[in-house]
């Protein structure tokens, strides 16, 4: 890390590796060229709908074939890609279509209950849209020559879409919709909107249907496990009733096998794969390659049919490289910006590292709560974020019990005159420990969606680091009277002391770093139209609505990074954790927990075909996205606090950086 006191030359390999990354993402994106990629938007009666469309050259001319493809919950149209990239070099027209109040789009519909305010129509109106441009191919009869296809939400959007169509084919006489795909979806939450599987499969009508069903789906393909709220479990779908009925009910139905239904045809694939994993598949974008080449066989004339290789991932690791440098420009953008006047001001005298721990007891504390910064996180992750009930009880049980200690200790501190240390300490760890119970006893107003905090993902995610910063508080201040004081300790030792102009240059900092950063990938999206992503981490463009939003949560997450930031700096204190060490335990502080906690779920899952935590879906997704995400805060804070002093420029940078990566990737309700 010294070797970022050469800013300039770390500030140029950053530019060049999203320079690099980006040019040759937009190069596989659009095909060599051979692709017009662009983001579009436009009205429709529920809001505004945006999207990437790929249209392949000539399309203009020749009308083609045309595929929809939509994203699931939390998600937008870029982790559509794979098929967005394949197909559109074959010469399909595609739409990958950003969900209502997902991504660029905006819903405007009234939204007493939000999940469902956005899927049901969002790729019926891009349908409709579609349908009427002209590069879009229609047959003699006017029905169109369009496939839909989503993953997750983006499948219940599709399905419906194909009942939608066939309604209004009933008055018309046209079909708009003329195949579809889903990937990791199934009848759940259709049948909550009130249809039944044999609406559902009646619907399908003569149109070639198919579903990508993972067997280590989190979410779907067996009911029973969901009915019982234990739905992370291998699967076979086609051994389901619903699957059965989906193929036509045959004698042992096989998955990858065509069955002929009600004058159309429908097929099942089942890979290996995890909910989120089918985004990041050769085996599940190689399935949809062959299921659209059945599907347009008959007009080979105009797109390409039963032709080998996939090119998407190099699209993708592009874009790693380019995401690489994005992060990476954040450290010489700081140090340089800190080298003019009044930016200076972020530095403050170097905290004097504190004495080695001397006995054997002491090591073992510092161990201890090194371990238990690790691990706290993610053994309540299910708790604070899913409101797991023993969890949560088990939570205010503990906040109680510190309540009533630390009130027990004040009181006996004051009766028989004990140290101020010890005064002090108890009344500070009272009053932590009334605010923790206060948090746990708000959780249901915390999870909330409202018209203030409109994210329904992000709310429980800022629950979750607002309990983590408390406890780690509370530890923070439990070492530090009950050690770190009497060996002459003070708040400067943790990189909190510092003056109003310090704080606001650092503040001022962080601001204009994030601007530049942003900034560049602005830049990248008008230019190459690619963001800089690896599967599910991305860091894409937003609109305006997004950047409100940053601004109601960052006070919020600058708690967690404030605090937990400063709780690392106390737990990396010395000469030893000068280097790699110090950087190590500072990302098992922010992860570590998290991390094993994946392998636990996830490595029970594929050896015995039951998770760890089988009750814990979305979370266990969520925790994928945050490991990443965390790891790299970890430096930033690190970094900062060795090179400043304080704790504030990487508290702020992460804050603002962090958080709008977390926004602009998810669900943001604008409009109730």
């Amino acid at each position: 890390m010294n070797k970022f006191k050469k800013p300039v030359v770390w500030l140029v390999i950053s530019l060049v590796l999203i320079l690099i990354g980006s040019m040759t993402a937009s190069q596989f994106n659009s095909s060599g060229g051979d692709v017009d990629v662009s983001r579009i938007y436009f009205d429709t009666p529920r809001g505004e709908l945006s999207g990437l469309l790929y249209k392949p050259e000539g399309a203009d001319n020749q009308p083609r074939p045309t595929l929809i493809a939509t994203h699931g919950y939390l998600n937008s149209g870029e982790m559509q890609d794979a098929q967005a990239i394949e197909m559109s070099k074959r010469g399909y027209v595609v739409l990958a279509l950003d969900q209502y109040d997902h991504g660029h789009s905006t819903g405007t519909m009234e939204k007493p209950v939000p999940f469902f305010s956005f899927w049901p129509h969002a790729i019926y109106d891009a349908v409709q849209y579609m349908y009427n441009q002209e590069y879009v191919l229609k047959d003699e009869s006017g029905n169109g020559l369009i496939a839909v296809s989503g993953h997750s939400m983006g499948g219940f959007s599709s399905t419906h879409a194909v009942i939608l169509d066939e309604a209004d084919f009933t008055e018309s006489g046209v079909r708009k919709i003329f195949t579809s795909l889903t990937m990791g979806s199934d009848y759940q939450w259709l049948k909550v909107l009130g249809l039944s599987e044999e609406d559902i499969n009646k619907a399908y009508g003569p149109r070639l249907s198919g579903k990508v069903a993972g067997q280590y789906d989190e979410f779907f393909f067996d009911a029973a496990a969901a009915g019982a709220g234990k739905s992370v479990v291998k699967k076979d779908y086609v051994g389901t009733e619903e699957g059965q009925g989906f193929l036509g009910n045959p004698e042992n139905p096989e998955a990858g096998k065509v069955y002929e239904v009600d004058g159309g045809k429908r097929v099942i694939y089942q890979p290996n794969e995890t909910h989120p994993w089918n985004h990041f598949s050769k085996e599940s974008t190689g399935d949809a390659i062959g299921f659209y080449d059945m599907a347009f066989a008959d007009y080979s004339n105009l797109v390409k049919v039963d032709e080998a290789g996939q090119s998407w991932m190099f699209k993708e690791f592009a874009s790693f490289v380019a995401l690489i440098g994005f992060f990476m420009l954040f450290i010489p953008v700081i140090l340089l910006l800190s080298k003019l006047p009044f930016f200076n001001s972020i530095y403050t005298a170097k905290t004097v590292p504190l004495p080695e721990p001397k006995t054997d007891g002491s090591k073992l504390t510092s161990y201890l709560l090194i371990v238990f910064g690790s691990l706290y996180p993610a053994l309540f992750f299910t708790a604070l974020y899913g409101a797991d009930v023993s969890g949560m009880r088990l939570l205010r049980q503990v906040s109680m019990i510190f309540i009533a200690l630390s009130a027990i200790v004040y009181i006996f501190s004051l009766i028989k005159n004990y140290s101020k240390n010890a005064k002090t300490g108890s009344l500070l760890l009272l009053g932590l420990s009334v605010i923790q119970y206060v948090l746990l006893r708000s959780q249901d107003k915390f999870l909330e969606t409202t018209p203030f905090f409109g994210a329904p993902t992000v709310n429980p995610i800022v629950y979750w680091a607002l309990n983590v910063s408390v406890v780690m508080l509370m530890v923070a201040v439990c070492y530090h009277y009950v050690s770190k004081k009497s060996e002459g300790a003070t708040i400067a030792n943790y990189g909190v002391k510092a003056n109003v102009k310090t704080i606001a240059a650092s503040l001022v900092t962080a601001v204009l770093a994030a601007a530049i950063g942003f900034g560049i990938l602005f830049a990248v999206d008008a230019i190459f139209k690619v963001d800089f992503r690896l599967w599910t981490v991305a860091v894409k463009t937003f609109e305006v609505q997004h950047l409100i939003a940053l601004l109601k949560y960052a006070p919020l997450f600058f708690v967690y990074y404030f605090i937990v930031g400063m709780s690392v700096n106390m737990n990396t204190a010395g000469e030893k954790y000068d280097g790699v060490k110090g950087y190590v335990i500072s990302i098992l502080h922010f992860v570590g927990g998290l991390s094993l906690y994946l392998i636990y779920q996830y490595g029970l899952l594929f050896i015995t075909g039951t998770a760890g935590y089988p009750g814990e879906s979305l979370s266990s997704i969520i925790v994928i996205g945050l490991v990443p995400i965390l790891a790299i805060a970890a430096i930033f804070n690190r970094y900062l606090f060795r090179i400043t002093g304080n704790v504030y420029v990487g508290a702020f940078i992460n804050t603002l950086v962090m958080t709008m990566v977390t926004i602009a990737n998810t669900t943001l309700f604008t409009i109730f």
